[in-house]
């Protein structure tokens, strides 16, 4: 009986060699799909492969480069039919102890790749984020289009002081 071992997707900086670098392959399995499926709303996601490299830059940081390739089924925004896409995907993410991370309730990112360093580099962490980064906005069946409303036809407009012009040339007499 031959024991497969999992893919290793939580990689200790303590441990990673900076001279030379250290691959990955990510392909979830099916029922790991389907739960990533049903948290970013998707109808199916068939398939999914996360393949890179980690390595190290300058004296104190580190590179992660990879493809991401997906094939996501997502409800159609028009018809609700599902609608199949095919993504890839270049991922790069630059983890440095110089960058700080965000705090408060807004904060402008500064860098859309620069991450924090941790004791960690999570790869799964960072394919769901570019999974959900790549997907679609609003997926369009083939033919679905959103039928152009109809113009109302022109309505009177009103006109609330029309009438105050000969309220004041005739006034009432009220005695």
């Amino acid at each position: 009986m031959t024991d497969s071992k999992a893919p290793q997707t939580r990689f200790r900086v303590a441990h990673l060699n900076p001279r030379q670098p250290t691959g990955f392959a990510l392909a979830p399995d099916a029922a790991a799909r389907a739960a990533l499926a049903a948290e970013l709303g998707l109808n199916a996601l068939p398939r999914l492969r996360f393949s890179g490299s980690i390595r190290a830059v300058s004296s104190d940081a580190w590179e992660v480069t990879g493809t991401l390739a997906a094939r996501v089924v997502q409800p159609c925004v028009v018809t609700l039919a599902p609608v199949a896409t095919s993504l890839q995907e270049e991922v790069h993410r630059l983890f440095s102890p110089h960058a700080a991370a965000p705090e408060g309730d807004e904060v402008e990112m500064p860098d859309d790749e620069l991450e924090p360093l941790g004791q960690f580099i999570d790869i799964e962490a960072i394919m769901v984020e570019a999974l959900a980064l790549a997907l679609p906005l609003y997926p369009r069946a083939e033919g679905a289009a959103l039928d152009a409303p109809e113009p109302e036809p022109a309505a009177e407009t009103r006109k609330p002081f029309a009438g105050l012009a000969d309220l004041l040339k005739h006034p009432k007499n009220g005695s």
